[in-house]
């Protein structure tokens, strides 16, 4: 596995994502929807934290931990008007 660094939400927009799927199981990327919406659930209903496991373009990994206000078809929104691309998620928790 490779080693997660702890990032500021804030710092996400400094990052370059690329085009690629992170995840190759379809089943994988149908549960990380049902997270992310479970995500969107507890951030509007109760303004929960959830951890956003990530990949950047250059393969690197981090971690977020952050409220999720919406997602999208391509990205979710977080708290603070910060957009991250849903094909680069790797995990919800």
């Amino acid at each position: 596995m490779k080693t997660i660094t702890q990032l500021e939400k804030e710092q996400i927009a400094q990052l370059t994502f690329g085009k690629r799927e992170v995840l190759e199981n379809p089943d994988e990327r149908k549960a990380r929807m049902a997270d992310l919406h479970r995500a969107q659930t507890l951030g509007n209903l109760l303004q929960t934290k959830v951890k956003l496991i990530f990949e950047t373009a250059d393969r690197q990994v981090f971690q977020v931990e952050t409220t999720v206000w919406a997602v999208g078809q391509e990205f979710v929104s977080l708290k603070g008007g910060i957009y991250l691309p849903i094909q680069s998620i790797l995990q919800v928790d």
